[in-house]
């Protein structure tokens, strides 16, 4: 974090107390991030919201008072600018969609996520959509019904490439992101860093008008941008 540059604000809800106790510590751990509220119920965190301001939120959905939708719709509302986080164990679609309409950006499972939170909540900030990989399969099965136009279709609508059309690492990250990999596990594969990463999505958004990774794949999907044929396991081995 630079001088000039203020720490993002976060806050955390989350009634697992050592669940809590790990995502604490890993973002108390990072210099431009600062935890200014905890808590293990949703009705004192819905109470915090109408009265303070924050820049991300962390919640679970199961909470033993009110639901955590009831917090993540709260906070959308009321501070339409903060970026919103789930963490949970619910790994299926109705949770994962219901979450995402109540307008979280980003769905991560607790299991083994806790020493990259510090990077998931930069990239939530930087306009990113930081979904755990079986998780941002689940949202492309749950948008694959409604892709109803066939192959032949999709071919005749494809156009000769112009200048405002996604070029060839633009496509190649794009077709990563549908698989699931992190913005740093993409640098990795292609050698490049994480800014280049983040530069090459907000161009993709740009250029697709969209504004999260679950818009991006679902219009590439439509518009048949999307490799089918490869699947996670052999993108990884490239």
């Amino acid at each position: 974090m630079t001088s000039n540059s203020q720490p993002i604000r976060v806050v955390l809800v989350e009634d697992d107390i050592y669940c809590q106790a790990r995502l604490l510590a890993a973002l108390s751990a990072a210099e431009d991030l600062i935890v200014v509220a905890v808590f293990v119920e949703g009705k004192p965190a819905l109470d915090w919201l109408k009265k303070n301001s924050l820049d991300v939120l962390l919640c679970d959905l199961g909470l033993p008072d009110v639901p955590g939708l009831a917090v993540i719709s709260t906070c959308a509302q009321l501070h339409p600018k903060a970026d919103i986080l789930v963490v949970t164990m619910y790994d299926d679609q109705t949770h994962i969609v219901r979450a995402l309409e109540a307008g979280a950006s980003g769905y991560l499972l607790k299991d083994g996520m806790q020493n990259e939170i510090a990077a998931q909540v930069r990239e939530l900030r930087d306009g990113g959509a930081p979904m755990t990989p079986v998780i941002a399969r689940q949202v492309l099965k749950r948008f694959r019904p409604a892709v109803t136009v066939s192959n032949q279709t999709i071919l005749k609508s494809r156009r000769e490439p112009q200048s405002s059309e996604l070029t060839a690492k633009e496509l190649l990250i794009l077709n990563r992101i549908a698989q699931g990999f992190r913005y740093a596990e993409i640098a990795n594969l292609e050698k490049i860093s994480v800014n280049t990463v983040n530069t090459h999505v907000k161009r993709i958004y740009s250029k697709l008008a969209v504004s999260s990774r679950t818009e991006a794949v679902f219009e590439a999907q439509n518009m048949g941008l999307l490799d089918t044929g490869i699947s996670g396991n052999k993108l990884r081995q490239i």
